[in-house]
């Protein structure tokens, strides 16, 4: 298995993504981290569950309530430990605590985020893949490194961090850097994915090799797209398409230098 694994993913707009697969080790490191804290979490619910428990016994002293409690005590655990990955992974973009240590995250394998249904679904199956290590198995055995969980629900497992050998040197203009600055302040970038940047940066180092043409049409459905993106009704001074979308790409990486490519 190579060192950093790729896939890459076709867009609608014609710009080629390439997307660095997670890997065991960091993966395992993820979920080390989220599984420590899931167990803290339980462990303070048994605590307080004990002492309630503890109570209506002496109260109501039967047997049978003391087994009912213990069911929906065993629910509320499995509702946690399934409700903690849908939950983060819906909300932060694919990823959890301990993905965003380790700086992965899930995505669909068309390259946009993972909705509810994905990481429902991945979490559902998660037992199945932890027991005797079958999903890490399957990782190593998979060329797109998936577990079954991500087989059935259709993600992948990358990193969110480029290594520092493929990073592109873009030629940007000055007029970007400082429209940059305005960017941030009118535009929210907390809206704005990883494969949206991504978009952006492919764009950005092929233009060159584009028709006069086709480099219009493009960079302004981008810029659309963008600005859309980021709530963005009017632009605080006159710029290209370009130079719009060469502002995006310093302001993202500004706002998120986890993702500086």
């Amino acid at each position: 298995m190579h060192i950093f694994n790729r896939v890459k993913h076709q867009t609608p707009e014609s710009v080629e993504l390439e997307f660095i697969l997670a890997g065991i080790g960091s993966r395992a490191w993820a979920l080390l981290i989220d599984y420590h804290i899931l167990g803290l979490s339980l462990v303070v619910l048994f605590v307080l569950w004990v002492t309630l428990v503890t109570q209506l016994m002496e109260l109501l002293n039967n047997q049978s309530v003391f087994l009912w409690l213990y069911a929906i005590f065993l629910i509320i655990n499995y509702f946690i430990y399934t409700g903690y990955f849908v939950f983060f992974e819906t909300l932060w973009q694919g990823q959890t605590p301990g993905k965003r240590i380790a700086k992965i995250r899930v995505i669909r394998e068309d390259g946009r985020p993972v909705g509810l249904q994905q990481s429902a679904l991945r979490a559902l199956l998660r037992p199945i893949d932890d027991t005797l290590f079958l999903g890490a198995f399957l990782i190593l055995l998979n060329r797109k490194e998936k577990r079954l969980g991500d087989i059935l629900a259709g993600t992948l497992v990358i990193q969110t961090q480029t290594p520092a050998s493929k990073k592109a040197t873009l030629s940007l203009s000055e007029r970007s850097q400082s429209l940059a600055v305005e960017l941030l302040k009118i535009g929210d970038f907390t809206q704005m994915l990883p494969d949206d940047f991504a978009i952006i940066r492919e764009y950005l180092q092929r233009r060159e090799q584009m028709t006069a043409k086709a480099r219009a049409k493009l960079s302004l459905e981008l810029e659309e797209q963008i600005q859309a993106i980021l709530k963005i009704e009017q632009l605080p001074g006159p710029a290209s398409s370009d130079i719009f979308l060469e502002a995006v790409y310093v302001a993202y990486q500004q706002q998120s230098p986890d993702f500086n490519y």
